[in-house]
């Protein structure tokens, strides 16, 4: 599962330090671990990759990555403070016109712009 998280014009990002996507930028998220909701997963996630504190909100859509369906949810930062951990290389808050111009994970332009989140 992946966070959607938009502030003032930005999106939270990460640089995958690890496959798949090492080297990319994408939105935090990983894997869901036994005995954990999406919503856990999420709020475990965004914290050991950005340093963040985050409410998941309304799953936004799904995605196919590696043989896997993504479920993206919009959320919103509860506290925190910004800081690349665990397996991202960087974090950071791109403007949203600037994002379909980064290195990127396969399909994510295209998926955020179907999803209305980052402009044409």
């Amino acid at each position: 599962m992946g966070a959607v998280v938009v502030r003032r014009e930005e999106l939270l990002m990460v640089l995958r330090g690890r496959p798949p996507g090492a080297g990319l930028w994408s939105v935090p998220g990983g894997r869901v671990e036994p005995g954990e909701s999406d919503v856990e997963a999420l709020v475990r996630e965004l914290r050991e990759e950005t340093g963040l504190a985050v409410a998941v909100g309304d799953l936004l859509g799904s995605v196919e990555v590696s043989g896997f369906d993504v479920h993206d949810y919009l959320c919103t930062v509860t506290g925190g403070r910004l800081e690349p951990g665990d397996d991202a290389a960087d974090a950071r808050w791109v403007p949203l016109a600037e994002v379909a111009g980064l290195p990127v994970t396969d399909g994510l332009v295209a998926t955020l712009r179907s999803w209305r989140v980052i402009p044409e």
